[in-house]
């Protein structure tokens, strides 16, 4: 798979912009500020509906604008696909899926499989549980895209559920009625449904990407120690993937956590707050690994990822956005090994010369709104 052509219509800093790439490397060069990221970020809102670096889509928008267009083509397998999606802050937003209306912006996930490394993704080793939450879920929607739909409802229903308490709690707190929590029932029902279907994707996940973990930060580090990672559900260990079991655990546990959520006003079981834990040798990676160590780890969860995906016959697209300026000459070195064989590696760089030889394929000159081929 790879990407033939990206355009861009008020999207960040582009009014209009548009650029053909190659299968192999393609490196893009130019000072910071300039808009590369931008590039790289509207290729990952095709794949994953979000963006790495913003929660919301009205940043995505130009200043002035009142919506964004992305169009994608893409090569697969000797077929191309058009993607294409009207982003509008605000309001849904729209897509089209080989010159077709989709029922869903939702649809289209999956046409377009991709792996993005950006500096932000340090957040994965030092950040909240929240941004772990999303690399596997990001991962797990690449892996089946029909996990969509379900971290679409799951996410609903905590929405819906939260809303119910945290009104509960508001009348409590101002001296007024409590309100009817009799719904309460039915939205449990839900979240363990929803819920137990989204952990069991998890489970399955991170025992498939563990192995690919190791060895990822092994060949970028290079025997700096063993990285480990483990789910940890707020039900506990020892958790199977069999979905009935966990609905059956998600259900128990909402009943005897009512009272502390009524108290507080907010859910407190559930996917939502799990976590990932990361392991360097016998010591957790948070407050323990160095910034070189981190930053390996980072990206060792963002190889895994591209490796889990190949080795199931999926073969995505690789983003290496201002990566290899963080590397000292030995990780560039074998980060480069390690990625070459890719069908496609979309590299952003303020410095061409930080880019290892065998990574200098294509070349694009970024400049403020355009976008050149010299290479």
């Amino acid at each position: 798979m790879h990407v033939r052509r990206l355009e861009l219509v008020d999207y960040r800093s582009y009014e209009q912009v548009s650029l053909d790439l190659d299968a192999g490397p393609s490196v893009l060069v130019g000072p910071n500020g300039v808009g590369k990221t931008n590039l790289v970020e509207a290729l990952g809102f095709v794949a994953t509906l979000g963006s790495h670096r913003v929660a919301t889509d009205a940043p995505l928008v130009r200043a002035g604008a009142t919506s964004a267009v992305v169009r994608c083509e893409i090569a697969h397998e000797g077929r191309e696909l058009l993607v294409e999606l009207e982003i509008v802050p605000g309001k849904a937003n729209r897509a089209r899926l080989g010159r077709s209306p989709a029922r869903r912006a939702r649809d289209v996930v999956g046409a377009l499989r991709l792996v993005l490394f950006a500096p932000e993704d340090l957040e994965l080793v030092r950040g909240d549980p929240a941004e772990r939450r999303r690399y596997l879920d990001d991962l797990l929607v690449s892996r089946q895209p029909r996990y969509a739909g379900v971290r679409a409802d799951y996410e609903k229903v905590v929405r819906q559920r939260n809303a119910l308490l945290r009104t509960a709690y508001l009348a409590r707190k101002t001296g007024g009625r409590p309100g009817d929590l009799s719904t309460l029932d039915v939205w449990d029902e839900h979240l363990a449904t929803h819920g137990a279907e989204l952990l069991a994707g998890r489970l399955e996940l991170v025992t498939a990407l563990a192995p690919h973990i190791g060895k990822s930060y092994d060949a970028v580090a290079q025997g700096a120690g063993a990285a480990t990672v483990a789910y940890r559900s707020s039900l506990g260990e020892q958790l199977g993937v069999d979905r009935a079991p966990l609905r059956a655990a998600l259900a128990t546990a909402l009943v005897a956590g009512r009272p502390a959520e009524i108290d507080r006003g907010v859910t407190l079981t559930g996917p939502h707050r799990d976590d990932l834990g990361l392991r360097l040798g016998d010591l957790p990676v948070k407050g323990y690994a160095s910034h070189g160590e981190s930053w390996s780890f980072a990206l060792a969860l963002r190889l895994a990822g591209y490796e889990l995906l190949r080795s199931e016959g999926i073969e995505p697209v690789l983003v290496l956005d201002d990566v290899f300026a963080e590397l000292d000459a030995g990780r560039r070195e074998r980060l480069a090994r390690l990625v070459t064989p890719a069908s496609q590696v979309l590299i952003t760089c303020a410095v061409a010369d930080d880019v290892p030889a065998e990574l200098r394929g294509a070349r694009y000159d970024v400049r403020r709104g355009a976008v050149s081929r010299v290479e």
